[in-house]
């Protein structure tokens, strides 16, 4: 029997199922006698409605029941709440429109809901939404953060933020020997995961109970939200996860369908399915990203940096939803400066609302955006005073010996070697470099190199609940409010159990995604699932520990302070006598005494995973077709439980933030709002053959801040991809006089700025 430790690298046992079809997946499941669903949605960005005609849809074959925003005030479900609605520094509200499941008088984007059609097959569902006639009264849309801001109307402002000592900040700029200045246009993405958005609802007409099927992210988050526009307690719901296919953040927050799903249940009488199709999932999942910042920094003649100063604001879209209030302030300027020691920072921070699809968070939300300001003012600068890029970061960098380290924010880092992930990262991706540029210009293309230094700080919720209990087949079952989404967890938390209590890994169950499972749980986002879960194992562990030495003391007729512990068996010490934690485990169930634990930990640290990626890139002038053909990471993720699954997440947090760079952008008509990119016809993704393989390192360095010496590792390349593969565009096209990009660099970007074309994006 297996007994792994941290460190190991075993394949993923989830792996199996997956990759024999055997898995389980919202779509896959066909409960007794369900329904059908299907979202009616605004055709419109900005509209009054007029009438809701359902006379001719009703009359259809196989129709169950159509609800609109009517029928849902008369049944008393409430709006839909922001997770967050007063900013916690100054106790302001934040000012956010009223978002109801069902619109129901005016629609504030394409893809608002305006009906849920209820059929006993999906086909006569979307035949009956077609009959629905619903007139509108167009209204102006507006679509950009400029529109929003030129509007003149308050209720268009959510929030107006700033930190930072900002005299300091200026007197610095005030003795600046250089200053570099940037705009920025963080361009909005849509976030696809393989496995769309979907859920089933059920209602127990004899309990008064929901149960929602749900493919999600943070299932006790969302059930507390759904529940209270419902208007019933927490406990008259219980939400339920199959295997989830993907969630990159677009998952995290409530939708409108779960609330509906759950309403239909009790209307209908049966279980109610709907599941999103890509088209719709286009123009209704939370989208991302999505800024204009103006950024200046500081610095003096030996090229120190004196001060950062910024103006960002943020495009929420149409309605406030989950926490993007505290992702535009507070998530947003945890590290302005990034790895940098800046000695002052001031940052504004505004967020606006247009007639698009609300934004929500993807892979490093906050972070992500931060970063690409920062690394691209540090190139800009190093081109602007003469320095190699590299070396102006490492004189600018948190030292090792100055950790922990506390920002002019108040952000404290507890370890890194910030520099010597540049120095390894960059001795690796320069090798061959000058041959290869001498290569491609014989070809007549040129070629560039650019780095993107990323760190964050875990957040997500605050606190987290696993359980662990000893079962009569010696057997432990282990359970989590994390939520799996592809990142392994089947096999890592395996894994620490393993190796904290010495368990074969065959010997432990895994359970997740269920409510009822277990009392709360802060689900995944921000790379917090092993740091919070994994940290809770420790403590139960620990926990477990202790009570088992009591008990194998009596057991071995010796006293408690005698008995050590290791590898699943309790020994008193300089002897050979021993008894297994299975059997302590036993003699405890026989007592009414067990060894089962709940345990609840709640963070007090922020744990900060960085690392320098370093991206290399050929463009052909005449086509400006821009080609990634290296890209090298030196990162630094702690402890890593088990480093084949790190890599994975590596890989794929890379794909995503080199396809912003190179290839997504969602587009909208500024005219009237409609999405341009609203199909994978129109939304380019990375595909294998756009990506080199790439060359990761590890240089852990344990963090401090919990017992595991783990930091979190599925964020860092889509927040360090965009700036990398920036830079490195910038750097080819040095030779041309550019300096400015924004938006994602496509062909036809980089040409129109070749041929000094005006290149304007929606």
């Amino acid at each position: 029997m297996a007994k792994l430790k941290i460190g190991d690298t075993p394949r993923r046992v989830e792996d199996i199922r997956f990759l024999t079809g055997t898995g389980c997946y919202l779509d896959d499941m066909q409960l007794e006698d369900m329904a059908h669903a299907v979202v009616l949605r605004s055709p419109h960005a900005h509209a009054d409605i007029r009438s809701i005609d359902t006379a001719a849809a009703i009359g259809g074959a196989g129709m169950v029941s159509i609800l609109t925003g009517k029928d849902l005030v008369a049944h008393g479900i409430g709006p839909l709440q922001p997770y967050e609605q007063v900013n916690i520094y100054s106790n302001e509200p934040f000012c956010f429109p009223t978002q109801y499941p069902l619109a129901k008088d005016r629609v504030r984007y394409v893809g608002d809901p305006i009906a849920l059609v209820i059929a006993e097959t999906l086909e006569q569902a979307r035949d009956a939404a077609e009959q629905i006639d619903v007139k509108y009264a167009p209204l102006p849309a507006k679509t950009r953060i400029q529109d929003a801001l030129n509007g003149g109307d308050a209720s268009d402002i959510c929030l107006n933020w700033s930190v930072g000592d900002q005299q300091a900040t200026n007197t610095a700029f005030q003795s600046a020997a250089h200053i570099t200045q940037l705009d920025f246009r963080n361009h909005r993405i849509v976030t696809n995961s393989m496995e769309p958005r979907g859920g089933i609802g059920e209602f127990d007409i004899s309990t008064g109970r929901y149960t929602l099927h749900i493919s999600a992210q943070s299932l006790h988050m969302a059930r507390d939200r759904v529940a209270e526009t419902l208007g019933v307690d927490a406990t008259m719901l219980r939400l339920i996860a199959p295997d989830v296919g993907g969630g990159f953040g677009v998952k995290n927050f409530m939708y409108p369908e779960m609330v509906l799903l759950c309403w239909a249940a009790r209307i209908a009488g049966r279980p109610v399915k709907w599941i999103n199709t890509r088209s719709d999932g286009f123009v209704s999942d939370h989208q991302a990203r999505d800024n204009d910042a103006q950024a200046e920094l500081a610095l003096d003649a030996y090229g120190n940096f004196l001060a950062l100063r910024v103006r960002s604001i943020g495009n929420l879209g149409a309605y406030l939803i989950g926490s993007m209030a505290r992702i535009f302030t507070e998530q947003f300027v945890k590290l302005p400066g990034g790895p940098y020691r800046i000695p002052a920072i001031h940052v504004d921070v505004s967020a606006v609302y247009t007639n698009t699809v609300p934004t929500g968070v993807t892979r490093g939300p906050g972070f992500g955006e931060f970063a690409n300001i920062m690394e691209r003012l540090v190139d800009a600068a190093a081109r602007e005073i003469g320095r190699d890029p590299a070396e102006l970061r490492k004189q600018n960098l948190v030292s090792v010996n100055a950790m922990p380290f506390m920002n002019a924010i108040g952000a404290v880092m507890d370890s890194g070697d910030f520099a010597a992930n540049v120095e390894a990262a960059m001795k690796r991706a320069r090798n061959g470099f000058k041959y290869r540029q001498s290569a491609s210009e014989a070809k007549g293309k040129i070629r560039g190199i650019g780095i993107g230094y990323h760190i964050k700080a875990t957040f997500g919720a605050p606190d987290e609940n696993i359980k662990l209990c000893f079962d009569s087949d010696d057997t432990v079952t282990f359970t989590t409010g994390t939520q799996a989404i592809g990142q392994g967890h089947e096999t890592s938390f395996r894994q620490i159990i393993s190796d904290l209590l010495g368990i074969p890994t065959e010997n432990i169950h895994y359970r997740a995604g269920d409510t009822d499972l277990i009392p709360k749980g802060g689900g995944h986002g921000s790379s917090r699932a092993t740091f919070m879960a994994g940290t809770a194992i420790h403590m139960a562990s620990e926990r477990i520990k202790a009570k088992g030495k009591r008990i194998a003391a009596m057991m071995l007729e010796a006293a408690e302070t005698d008995i050590l512990f290791q590898d699943g068996t309790f020994s008193i010490a300089g002897t050979d006598r021993s008894v297994g934690l299975m059997a302590v485990a036993a003699r405890a169930r026989a007592e009414g005494d067990l060894l089962d634990t709940l345990q609840n930990f709640t963070r007090e640290h922020h744990t900060f995973p960085n690392g320098c990626h370093v991206a290399e890139v050929e463009i052909d002038p005449e086509t400006g077709l821009v080609t990634l053909s290296r890209y090298t990471a030196v990162d630094d993720y702690g402890t890593m439980i088990n480093p084949f699954l790190v890599a994975g997440q590596v890989h794929g947090a890379i794909a995503q933030g080199v396809g912003q760079a190179l290839m997504e952008h969602g587009a909208y008509d500024a005219d009237n709002g409609q999405l341009l990119t609203g199909s994978f016809m129109d939304y380019c993704m990375p595909r294998a053959d756009d990506l080199p393989a790439f060359d990761l390192s590890f240089q852990g360095i344990p963090c401090t801040t919990n017992p595991l010496g783990v930091k979190g590792s599925g964020e860092a390349g889509a927040i360090a991809g965009f700036p990398a593969v920036a830079n490195a565009v910038l750097d080819a096209l040095n030779s041309y006089n550019i300096n400015c990009l924004n938006g994602p660099t496509t062909s036809e970007t980089i040409w129109r700025l070749l041929n000094k074309r005006q290149v304007s994006l929606p």
